[in-house]
């Protein structure tokens, strides 16, 4: 076939498929061709540039960011979402995408964990419809719930609520964030009822969580799930910059150890890291820190948060980049040879 006589033809094909609307075996029927020779065509009429397929990215839209930081941060997926500079905005609009991506992605069967106090997190969950159709989902509270009476509800509403959505089984756990002593932690532990939860932290596929800076939010504050001032300002000095389910890490992400965590009860930072999908919800100038230290620790793979934000994450050197390169070891040349 001479050159024009392709192009004519791929041009044809190209034109029936793009511009009429034709399925690729309506074109099988009309032009007498294979469906191998029809994908053919339409794949060298991109090469050609007969075809140019452009993404015209709509306002609001910020696929370059999310891009970004997938590369750089080894984010399975990220999210961003425009918002006005404003904490409660902020938690609701980033609370909405987060609903939005737990409507579309969860799968059957999944065993959904969500931590306790996290004002992002009730956005989300407020904002979710109920599903159409049974997901076989199991939902596990991983950050003990239990605090003042009128904060407390605000812990059982996030799993009660989700459950409800999911079409799910809860799963609460009734113990306290932070207990006052590592014996009542012993204690809460031996509880059947709270060891049948702690028990699941394993088995969790799809982790909500909130990401907390070292001066607790409004709602944590109020539950009394909070370290003493002091206590805070030991971990400010080790270095501490954020928390998951109260488990707090520097800005490298690595976990700040203190006898604190042996008062704990929540899920692990090492468990976390092991779900399928552990996602970050979070967002604000007070919390750039914060998810910064989480996303350097690979403590979540998957981040929604606000544009300000990833902009900040994006124009500050990640730890990686800050590491000298390791020296390659020199291979020691056999004897007799020179070096």
């Amino acid at each position: 076939m001479a050159r024009i006589d392709e192009l004519r033809l791929m041009t044809k094909v190209a034109r029936m498929y793009h511009e009429q609307g034709l399925r690729q075996t309506d074109i099988m029927e009309k032009l007498d061709l294979s469906q191998s020779t029809i994908s053919r065509l339409l794949k060298r009429a991109e090469a050609e540039q007969i075809v140019r397929i452009t993404v015209n990215t709509p306002m609001g839209v910020f696929c370059d960011l999310e891009e970004g930081l997938q590369a750089r941060l080894g984010l399975k997926q990220a999210i961003v979402v425009d918002s006005v500079d404003d904490d409660e905005a902020i938690a609701r609009d980033v609370g909405k995408a987060a609903a939005y991506y737990i409507e579309s992605t969860l799968k059957q069967n999944e065993v959904v964990g969500i931590s306790s106090w996290s004002a992002t997190l009730l956005h989300t969950v407020n904002a979710m419809h109920t599903f159409s159709r049974e997901t076989g989902a199991t939902v596990v509270q991983i950050l003990g719930g239990i605090g003042s009476p009128a904060a407390s509800v605000h812990a059982n509403h996030l799993t009660a609520r989700l459950s409800q959505v999911l079409r799910a089984e809860p799963k609460f756990l009734p113990a306290p964030g932070v207990v006052s002593s590592v014996a009542g932690k012993k204690a809460f532990l031996e509880d059947p009822f709270v060891l049948e939860v702690v028990e699941l932290f394993d088995k969790v596929t799809f982790a909500l969580v909130g990401i907390g800076a070292v001066e607790p939010s409004k709602l944590l504050a109020a539950s009394g799930n909070v370290f003493s001032e002091e206590e805070l300002n030991m971990l400010r000095e080790r270095g501490a910059v954020g928390d998951l389910c109260l488990r707090f890490f520097d800005i490298k992400g690595a976990p700040v150890r203190t006898p604190l965590d042996e008062r704990v009860i929540s899920m692990t930072h090492q468990q976390l890291q092991h779900v399928r999908r552990s996602i970050g919800v979070a967002g604000g100038r007070r919390k750039h820190a914060a998810i910064r230290g989480a996303l350097e620790g690979r403590w979540i793979n998957v981040l929604i948060t606000d544009r300000t934000t990833a902009e900040q994450l994006l124009a500050a050197p990640a730890e990686s980049d800050r590491r000298p390169p390791k020296r390659r070891r020199e291979a020691t040349p056999p004897i007799g040879r020179p070096a």
